[in-house]
Order: C-alpha cells, then structure tokens, then sequence
C-alpha cells in the first residue's frame, strides 16, 4: 500500500465502522455489524497513527477507562434510584387479579353476531351484545357482515364469515 493511500483507507475504515455501528444502533441487534464497526474504527485509527505501539496503548487506556465510567455508572444509577425509574419494580401476580387471558371467553364459542369493523384479518365484532376484538379465520371480512366464532386460543377469538 503507498504511503499517500493510507489517509484514504483510514478514512474509509472510519466511516464505514461509523455507518457499521449507526446501522448496529437503529437496525439491528448487537451482531456482526457492531462488531465490524468497532474492528473498523480501531484499523482507521491505527492505519492514522504515527507509532503502532503508541496507539494500541492509548486503545487499550481508552477501553479500560470506558468499563470503569461504565461500572462506576451502574453503581450511581442503583444507588439514586434510577434503574427503578426506569424499569417495572412490581410483579403482575395472577393471585393480585392479573390474568393474560379470560376464561370466559371459552363461552362464545359457537355464537354468532357481526363485524364493527372490516376485518383484515383483526378487528371488531358484536358477539352477544359485546364488542369484542376478533380474528378472521381466513382472510378479509367487511363491516356488518354476519360471523361465528369458531374457537377461543387464550385471548385471541377465532371467527370465520357466516351467512
């Protein structure tokens, strides 16, 4: 490689292990992206360097003072409180009255009655004088149009047309 491309490939690696790490934060989880970026920032920064051995020392510095800011951080968020701020401290217990799905539920099976609303394939239906949140078994079905619900899977009411 001549000496005059170096600033170009650093440069280069600097801003693809930016892009890398930008589509690491908004697209996607912690993966190869990340990981790509962080070699590429690190390569762009050496390839700048006058003295390597320099470099990796002020690299290796550089993360060891990023995990203490890090632990030290951690610490002053438990300490003020703020990871209760931030996060559910309670337990949604099913003997507290939380319950993920209704028993009774299970009785509108087989009952019919008519959409509120088109299904595509959820939506709103009237089952028994209720509105209730439903499901098409098949594909589309339009507003007022007759349906029977044809099984309960926990909260999700499956219903299908009905004429």
């Amino acid at each position: 490689m001549s000496p005059e491309m170096v600033p170009w490939f650093a440069t280069l690696a600097l801003l693809l292990g930016i892009l890398a790490l930008v589509l690491e934060v908004f697209i996607m989880g912690f993966g190869i992206a990340g990981v790509a970026g962080i070699i590429l920032i690190a390569w762009g920064i050496v390839l700048l360097s006058v003295d390597v051995v320099i470099t990796f020392k002020s690299l290796v510095i550089g993360l060891m003072v990023s995990i203490i800011v890090f632990i030290l951080g951690l610490k002053v968020i438990s300490r003020l409180n703020l990871w209760q701020r931030l996060t559910l401290g309670k337990r949604q217990l099913n003997d507290e009255g939380y319950r993920a799905s209704r028993e009774e539920l299970a009785d509108y099976t087989g009952q019919e009655g008519i959409t509120l609303t088109p299904l595509r394939p959820s939506g709103a239906a009237d089952v028994g004088g209720e509105r209730l949140d439903v499901v098409s078994e098949g594909g589309f079905i339009p507003a007022g149009a007759k349906i029977k619900v044809v099984r309960v899977e926990g909260i999700r009411i499956v219903v299908r047309a009905w004429e």
